[in-house]
């Protein structure tokens, strides 16, 4: 069964900045779109970015847009997510999913079969 591993979480002052990675065991990431989404407490999971199998077409949420980096290397099996320009709100949890290769416009859950276990992500003001 594959199993996706985040890291790079932690704790930034409002400015800063984190880059966060997805590793993936078992089933690769080959033929696969990848995605990271985020819940802060009391909130409900949003999609911040992601990123497609053909083409490496890449896909983010206005809130992040100009801030945020989603890239792919897949000789390494990793996905990344490069935050810049962190705030407050950016505050959360932070997932990374692995579904299809569908030629679609990526932002949805049900589009996501498998997800790691989540790394923390806590910017001061």
């Amino acid at each position: 069964q594959v199993q996706l591993v985040e890291s790079g979480g932690g704790l930034v002052q409002a400015g800063g900045s984190l880059r966060l990675s997805c590793a993936a065991s078992g089933r690769t990431f080959s033929s696969r779109n990848v995605g990271w989404f985020r819940q802060a407490p009391g909130k409900d999971r949003e999609f911040v970015a992601g990123i497609r199998w053909i083409g490496s077409s890449t896909y983010y949420a206005d809130s992040v847009k100009g801030r945020f980096t989603i890239s792919r290397d897949n000789a390494k099996n990793t996905v990344y997510l490069q935050m810049n320009s962190l705030k407050p709100e950016d505050t959360a949890a932070y997932y990374c999913a692995a579904g299809g290769s569908g030629l679609v416009k990526l932002g949805y859950e049900y589009q996501y079969d498998d997800w790691g276990q989540g790394t923390q992500v806590t910017v001061s003001s």
